[in-house]
């Protein structure tokens, strides 16, 4: 049976956001394409679906995983936020951009990757299909890419592709959008030191934060 949901992207079909909403809430894993890259999304307060993270990245566990939110009402629960980068935040989003914030004691309790430098990733993606399902679900979810080793260099990666690839037994749904166009990496904008510093340039602006 095919693990694939296709939607309109931008006007997702609810029966299979809510769907994607009780897979996360009950620890399974769903991937989707974002603005960057297909990405696995999890709930990061259940240990199974991290475990399947993990299990899948093989990562270091000081690697950094993104949060993706919807607003920054939700980031504030996960990171610690201050009004200066609120402001910025506020101007900027949603957008091509990942900001690296110190974790909250909630999150850091949750995810391996901030128990050491309680460092997370946050992210806003400019994406109707991706902000569908975080309205709906009502809370962040934690992201990582599809690791690429998976298929070969540089070629176009399709949904059918990855039912076929050797980690789908741990992915429960697949949601394809049909039509979509990657900008390429995310600009990373680091807060921990109070200002904003650029980490790495990407499809973001990065001017807005100089």
């Amino acid at each position: 049976m095919s693990k694939i949901e296709y939607v309109l992207a931008h006007n997702p079909d609810d029966r299979v956001i809510s769907k994607a909403c009780n897979i996360l809430r009950s620890g399974g894993l769903i991937c989707l394409p974002t603005d960057t890259n297909w990405i696995l999304l999890a709930n990061p307060y259940h240990k199974d679906g991290m475990d399947k993270l993990y299990k899948i990245k093989k990562e270091n566990p000081q690697k950094h995983f993104s949060l993706l939110c919807s607003n920054i009402s939700q980031a504030s629960d996960v990171a610690i936020i201050d009004n200066q980068c609120f402001r910025l935040l506020k101007r900027t989003i949603p957008g091509h951009y990942t900001f690296i914030f110190e974790a909250t004691k909630k999150v850091s309790k949750a995810i391996k990757a901030t128990k050491t430098d309680k460092e997370i990733g946050i992210r806003f993606v400019p994406s109707t299909l991706v902000n569908t399902l975080l309205d709906q679900y009502g809370d962040v979810v934690i992201s990582t890419n599809i690791p690429k080793t998976m298929f070969t260099l540089d070629e176009t990666i399709f949904s059918y592709m990855i039912e076929d690839c050797p980690i789908v037994h741990l992915i429960d749904m697949i949601i394809d959008p049909g039509e979509f166009e990657f900008v390429g990496e995310s600009t990373i904008i680091s807060f921990i030191s109070g200002l904003p510093q650029i980490i790495r340039e990407g499809a973001g602006d990065s001017g807005l934060f100089n």
